[in-house]
């Protein structure tokens, strides 16, 4: 499904089934249990009462910087972690890396959302290659914050694929990072072009007249080809390779 916010940057939401059922976690009575991380203590503590009050949403704690979100991530096992990028000691994209290399070896891997003030941030592309789901501006209304780690709590992936073309397309692609075309067949080929633009699982499948499952099987055999962490990783390798670019559209 794919929405608009304010400044007419797309909200992409790829994942998850509509009707899967809500995460249960720390947060109690189906909630997201959320760890904010922010430097910041006016901007932690705001967003702290702002979002604690969003319905679906218990914050179970706060980071001051990469370390201790980390620490804390270990302590409170939250269903995701709202992520600052520039914080000090360890920054967002360091303590993104090392938070869900723990936790994939735990077998309980939360979520990361970066959360940035600038659109062309581009540490947010890096924190993307590190594994987080997705990225959020601080300037958005509360409201679609609080949407942002609901969906990505249910699995599916946030971006903003205007600001994304943006940030993968202003530097130089390494060759080494150059999408392997030849691994991918047409069809797999179609369905990341089709990722790179915001669409869901049902909506890819209503666009290429092929079931559900099928779709999560080429989603799936395409992050496996590409190596990707999540979908938000393979839609930055498919702009970065060229395959998907600024004006595409299906």
């Amino acid at each position: 499904m794919t929405g608009t916010d304010q400044a007419g940057a797309g909200v992409g939401r790829t994942g998850a089934d509509p009707g899967e059922a809500a995460p249960t976690g720390p947060g109690g009575n189906g909630d997201v249990a959320l760890l904010i991380a922010d430097d910041d203590a006016v901007t932690r503590s705001g967003l702290r009462l702002l979002l604690g009050a969003q319905p679906g949403i218990t914050v179970v704690g706060e980071a001051a910087d990469g370390v201790e979100a980390v620490e804390q991530a270990r302590l409170l096992r939250p269903d995701v972690v709202l992520m600052d990028v520039r914080m000090p000691r360890r920054n967002g994209i360091e303590a993104t890396r090392q938070l869900l290399a723990e936790s994939k070896e735990l077998g309980d891997t939360p979520k990361v959302v970066v959360i940035t003030t600038f659109e062309n941030d581009g540490y947010v592309t890096a924190a993307l290659r590190a594994g987080a789901s997705g990225f959020v501006l601080k300037r958005r209304p509360v409201p679609q914050i609080a949407e942002a780690v609901r969906v990505v709590a249910a699995g599916e992936a946030i971006l903003f694929p205007t600001a994304l073309r943006r940030m993968v397309t202003a530097r130089p692609l390494d060759s080494a990072e150059a999408l392997p075309r030849a691994a991918l067949t047409d069809r797999e080929e179609e369905v990341l072009r089709s990722m790179a633009t915001g669409l869901s699982n049902p909506e890819i499948a209503r666009s290429l007249t092929v079931s559900l499952e099928t779709v999560k099987t080429h989603v799936g055999n395409v992050l496996t080809k590409l190596g990707a962490q999540n979908r938000t990783h393979a839609v930055v390798i498919a702009y970065e390779s060229g395959l998907v670019v600024p004006g595409f559209t299906e």
